[in-house]
């Protein structure tokens, strides 16, 4: 087994175990705020409920995901199966953005022309806390985990825009919503009951509701980039436009263009020109050393193909 092979499993392993402490920590959440929700009749404890049980779907969305990916690659798809886990991303983020927005809007619409007295809200502060436990303890799983692809000075957000791993900053993404909306529903359960209003209560579904379409909006932006063709970014691709110029059998180089096709997979094509009175043997092996080059910088980078024109000029 490669260096590359375990590295790709370690972050395949990684992925993984983000998502199962997502599943365990959403799955009794759920439960416990459903059941609140029911003998307090809190529609922000309801919204909550709602939002957990989204996201353990969604974590199962995850998995599907990652299990395809992991096919190799046939006739039919002869670059492998890894832009999968971006089309099981995808469905996560329109499943939070219409069964996790738009249901906890709904239902905060409906309780706002309806109010009801809240029951006794001792018990939502008291599953509100344990949630807030359990899903800072998957946050910070999922946060580790995008640590270790942090760049120095870059903050997490940047990393996360820059990650190729759909299920790990979904994941982020999921747990830092659950967050915030978890202290959205005891900002509104409070507030109704210092004022002994019902109509707190129920804005804060609605805010929550809000809070996870804008949630969606983020998945789906950057689910949806690596889905059609995400490259490898400008830096990336001036490290390699350099570690092709530096090859002394490369005269000049052209254009580069790259595309991910799964998180630890790439594809580049590459308009280089070498130089002129080449024999076949050196072009070969000039090919062979700059393959290897960029895979030790760049492991990912799996495929790389030359443009036939540059090979006809090196022969002429």
């Amino acid at each position: 087994m490669t260096d590359e092979t375990k590295e790709n499993g370690k972050e395949a392993g990684g992925s993984r175990k983000v998502i199962y402490a997502a599943i365990l920590a959403n799955l009794g959440i759920a439960a416990a705020k459903f059941v609140v929700a029911a003998i307090t009749g809190s529609a922000a404890m309801l919204a909550e409920g709602i939002h957990s049980a989204v996201d353990t779907g969604n974590e199962f969305l995850l998995l599907i995901g990652e299990r395809n990916s992991a096919k190799p690659a046939d006739r039919s798809h002869p670059f492998g199966y890894g832009k999968a886990l971006y089309f099981w991303a995808l469905l996560v983020a329109l499943s939070v953005f219409s069964l996790g927005g738009g249901l906890s809007i709904y239902h905060g619409i409906t309780a706002l022309r309806h109010p009801e007295p809240m029951q006794d809200p001792m018990w939502n502060y008291i599953v509100l806390g344990v949630s807030a436990c359990f899903e800072g303890y998957s946050w910070n799983v999922s946060r580790r985990e995008l640590n270790k692809r942090r760049k120095p000075g870059a903050s997490l957000w940047q990393t996360v825009h820059a990650s190729k791993d759909a299920s790990v900053f979904t994941v982020f993404i999921e747990d830092t919503a659950a967050l915030a909306g978890l202290a959205i529903a005891a900002a509104g359960i409070a507030l109704g009951q210092a004022f002994d209003s019902p109509y707190f209560d129920p804005a804060a579904s609605i805010l929550i509701g809000l809070l996870l379409v804008g949630a969606a909006f983020a998945l789906a932006r950057e689910t949806g980039g690596l889905l059609v063709g995400e490259g490898i970014g400008v830096d990336a691709t001036k490290r390699v436009c350099q570690i092709l110029a530096a090859d002394p059998a490369i005269e000049h180089v052209g254009q580069l263009q790259s595309m991910q096709l799964g998180p630890d997979e790439v594809l580049l094509t590459a308009a280089v020109r070498f130089n002129r009175g080449m024999r076949i043997d050196e072009v070969e092996g000039a090919i062979e050393r700059l393959e290897q080059a960029v895979a030790a910088a760049y492991p990912a980078i799996r495929h790389i193909y030359f443009e036939s024109g540059a090979l006809r000029s090196a022969m002429r």
